[in-house]
């Protein structure tokens, strides 16, 4: 009998029904494609844009239990996500790595003693965790107070994960796709009805305006901003569950501090603001939490948010941090679950599952809220939610231990996978070894292929990008646009000129003529 990794499914007959149809390319979405089909479902993947292109690509990039969640006694979600914290560390070691997180301690935030509780339950709610423990620091003599201010005298450190999001979600999206699922982007949900016992979608790409039909045994609705959207507009069902919309935004500016550490900083108001190193040159600090009214499809940051961020960085560091130092921007919609929280930033970050079924009638299962660390427990739970309706799906779990694509890094781990890759590719520059490598682990032995030469590598776009890169980004992850290659699949944005991006678009405008006639 073939293992799951070699089984592969043949699509539907024609006409035929699908067992699963998923709406939402984000982490939710392409979390839950990736375990129905390594459970031997045939599922289809719609994505209105590009994978990752709202949520899932503007989060803090943490994988972490969410310290401080637990003023709110969210303590099955910490479990939860301290659990999930080192499943991940495991199955991605090229794009999610530790981090080692310092709270300076002031007593107009909040008192010693409850950081010292919260920071004891962090280090032992979760069995079996490997990351360093909390401990306390003297500022006056230890490495982590030089970039603070001299008011500052202790605090203390823990330990947590960091992931280049959008990659997580590609990286899902691709063991999908191998293990037989669908992967359409840019391609929309128009609607869907129930007939004679299946989901009847119309669905629309949305590059040609070009329409077709599919049929699926049952619909889940990962969403995200658009929950409500797909449930009352696009599908006609009603629901009591309701989705809170929470705009969360973050400025990057030049590195303000040397060292791996990041920092976690208490304000007046209560938040806390991460100071985060990013893309080896700059630091990254957010986020907000903005109640959001409006659409959930384009969001910026606003300059009272981006003034809100500036001051609470400087409140700490010894640099001063100024609206004018922003280099670059992002904000995204976070689809929380409402709980009727009258506090934008005590909104539960936990999940709800949400399963319609119209008396005997194809389910159809909706995600409200969640968040990046959890998605993978959230998926094992939709695919039980669905089990009853699909019984193929009632094959064992699986992903807790299986790598993602690339996460075979061999023996050594990562720095030894750099080494190697180096070995095999002299001609690359030990920076740009480093970024394939932390990007797509193994599989950049794939994008080096036969090169023996930095000219075999094609044309250069700037910062290490090749045009071999780029073409395995079109062939493998699904991009299509300059935004696609240096934003969602890269954070090569920071790094680029103006004139590299310029290129860049003229090379990909250039090969669609080509892409067509191929694909004809």
């Amino acid at each position: 009998m073939a293992s799951m990794d070699e089984t592969f499914r043949s699509p539907p007959a024609q006409g035929g029904p699908v067992d699963l149809l998923v709406v939402g390319g984000g982490i939710n979405g392409t979390g839950i494609a990736r375990d129905a089909a390594g459970r031997g479902a045939s599922v289809v993947l719609v994505e209105q844009d590009d994978l990752a292109s709202h949520t899932s690509s503007a989060s803090t990039k943490l994988i972490h239990g969410g310290l401080r969640y637990l003023e709110y006694y969210e303590f099955r979600l910490v479990r939860e996500a301290l659990i999930e914290r080192e499943k991940l560390l495991r199955i991605a070691p090229h794009i999610i790595w530790p981090m080692r997180f310092v709270l300076p301690y002031t007593p107009q935030a909040r008192p010693a003693w409850m950081l010292r509780l919260g920071l004891f339950l962090y280090d032992h709610l979760a069995p079996n965790m490997t990351l360093p423990r909390c401990k306390s620091l003297d500022f006056r003599t230890n490495s982590a107070g030089r970039p603070l201010n001299g008011t500052l005298a202790r605090g203390f450190a823990y330990s947590d994960g960091w992931v280049q999001d959008s990659r997580l979600v590609v990286l899902n999206a691709m063991d999908a796709q191998a293990r037989g699922a669908d992967i359409r982007t840019r391609t929309r949900l128009v609607k869907a009805r129930r007939v004679d016992g299946v989901w009847e979608a119309e669905i629309e790409d949305t590059r040609d305006g070009s329409r077709t039909t599919l049929r699926a045994r049952a619909l889940v609705n990962a969403g995200g901003p658009w929950v409500s959207e797909v449930l009352r507009e696009r599908a006609q069902v009603s629901s009591t569950k309701q989705v809170r919309l929470v705009k969360g935004s973050h400025i990057v500016v030049p590195r303000l501090f040397d060292g791996p550490q990041a920092y976690i900083l208490q304000n007046p108001d209560k938040r806390i603001v991460f100071a985060i190193p990013y893309e080896q040159e700059f630091t990254l600090i957010g986020t907000t939490d903005v109640p959001w009214t409006q659409a959930p499809g384009h969001v910026e940051i606003s300059p009272e948010e981006i003034t809100y961020l500036c001051e609470s960085v400087s409140r700490y560091f010894t640099r001063s941090v100024s609206p004018d130092d922003v280099v670059w921007s992002y904000a995204g919609v976070r689809p929380l679950y409402d709980d009727a929280a009258k506090n934008a930033s005590a909104v539960t970050r936990d999940y709800v599952l949400d399963v319609d079924t119209q008396g005997d009638q194809a389910p159809m299962l909706s995600i409200f809220g969640g968040k990046i660390t959890t998605y993978r427990r959230l998926a094992e739970h939709a695919i039980e939610k669905l089990q009853p309706f699909l019984p193929v799906l009632s094959a064992p779990g699986w992903t807790a231990d299986r790598v993602l694509p690339g996460g075979d890094l061999g023996e050594g781990g990562f720095d030894a996978a750099v080494a190697r890759l180096s070995a095999r590719a002299p001609f690359l520059d030990a920076k740009s070894c480093w970024r394939l490598v932390r990007n797509y682990g193994s599989r950049a032995h794939d994008i080096v292929g036969d090169a023996r030469s930095l000219a075999d590598m094609g044309e250069q776009f700037g910062a290490g990008l090749s045009a071999r890169e780029v073409e395995y980004l079109i062939a493998s992850e699904w991009a299509q646009t300059t935004q696609d290659i240096l934003w969602r699949r890269s954070r090569l944005g920071l790094h680029v000129t103006d004139e590299d991006a310029a290129r860049l678009d003229a090379y990909l405008r250039a090969r669609q003529p080509r892409a067509a006639t191929a694909a004809s």
